[in-house]
């Protein structure tokens, strides 16, 4: 199940409340105040990290809550701040107030934070609200409570490079043979339902993240099968691969209804730099389908079973990505 949005509702942890204390000492009757501050409340905190790919956790939890603050206690001694809690999530994800649909943050580096909901400060202690005129007060203050909010997580993963194509296209086995990711794979349509990032090698320094997204079908633009769960994903992608079946019968029927499902959905999608990659091809003659009946555009015949071609696929876009940052 692709599981690319959640909401859930976070809170900062309360402060802790001050102290009213006076020093007990001996030969000191009547001692001065000594009450210590509360400690601050812990804050949730976001924080982007590579290697996730799912906000799959935040559908079986909904709440969150930092640490409380402790409170003061005598001899000035302050309370122990809260814990933050620290929540992961995968790289590209976006959070929205849920009420206005506002963009908060948009999480698209490693390692990069944001605190949400921050912890409520703690109180004063009675220490604190000593005066010439009034040297033994009883006021304190009790801590302040934490931000409470509710917000909406959306996924667009990041990649360099999207595999784009109806389901059983072979999207799978491709992203299996150029890079250590091993997604599931089989001969049945829809086997992939979340999007699997891999690294693609070539070279000491050239290489790029590719990922494997669920197959596209007829209509997707509208919502039907994965619909816009997957085309959310292909937004951030810089590079595109029509992959398709060059075994298929209807091999350009199935090639117009890509780009008419991109086109559709809009986002610019349509307009983004992309190659066509016949699969299969160990599966199909050689003269099948070539590069003029796709209008011009840069055609590869590969096999992701057997590996052919993929050397000068995978040249390919690492020569496209190296001009498109120059």
């Amino acid at each position: 199940m692709l599981i690319d949005t959640a909401t859930i509702e976070v809170r900062g942890g309360d402060g802790g409340s001050g102290c009213s204390s006076f020093r007990r000492e001996k030969f000191v009757p009547r001692g001065g105040p000594n009450g210590g501050d509360g400690g601050h409340g812990g804050s949730v905190v976001f924080e982007a990290a590579r290697g996730l790919s799912s906000l799959l956790d935040f559908r079986y939890r909904r709440h969150y809550k930092a640490e409380k603050g402790r409170n003061g206690s005598g001899a000035n001694r302050r309370g122990r701040d809260g814990e933050d809690i620290v929540l992961l999530v995968p790289l590209g994800t976006i959070i929205r107030e849920h009420e206005s649909g506002e963009v908060i943050a948009d999480l698209d580096e490693d390692g990069a934070r944001i605190v949400i909901a921050k912890g409520g400060r703690g109180g004063r202690g009675n220490a604190r609200f000593a005066t010439p005129t009034e040297q033994a007060p009883r006021k304190f203050e009790g801590g302040r409570p934490g931000a409470e909010l509710t917000v909406d997580l959306e996924l667009k993963l990041l990649a360099d490079v999207g595999l784009v194509g109806l389901p059983n296209a072979g999207k799978s086995t491709l992203l299996s043979h150029v890079s250590a990711a091993r997604p599931k794979t089989g001969n049945f349509p829809f086997t992939t339902l979340s999007p699997v990032l891999g690294i693609v090698g070539h070279g000491s320094a050239d290489s790029f993240v590719m990922a494997d997204l669920p197959g596209l079908i007829e209509g997707a633009h509208e919502g039907k099968g994965l619909g816009h769960r997957f085309l959310r994903h292909i937004e951030r992608t810089r590079v595109l691969v029509i992959l398709l079946d060059s075994s298929s019968e209807t091999l350009m029927e199935d090639y117009r209804t890509l780009l008419g499902e991109l086109e559709s959905f809009g986002q610019g999608l349509s307009e983004k730099p992309r190659v066509v990659a016949l699969n299969k091809s160990d599966l199909s003659p050689e003269e099948v389908a070539p590069g003029a009946a796709f209008g011009g555009e840069n055609v590869h015949r590969i096999s992701g079973m057997t590996g052919h071609g993929l050397d000068g696929l995978t040249h390919a876009l690492v020569a496209m990505l190296a001009g498109m940052d120059d």
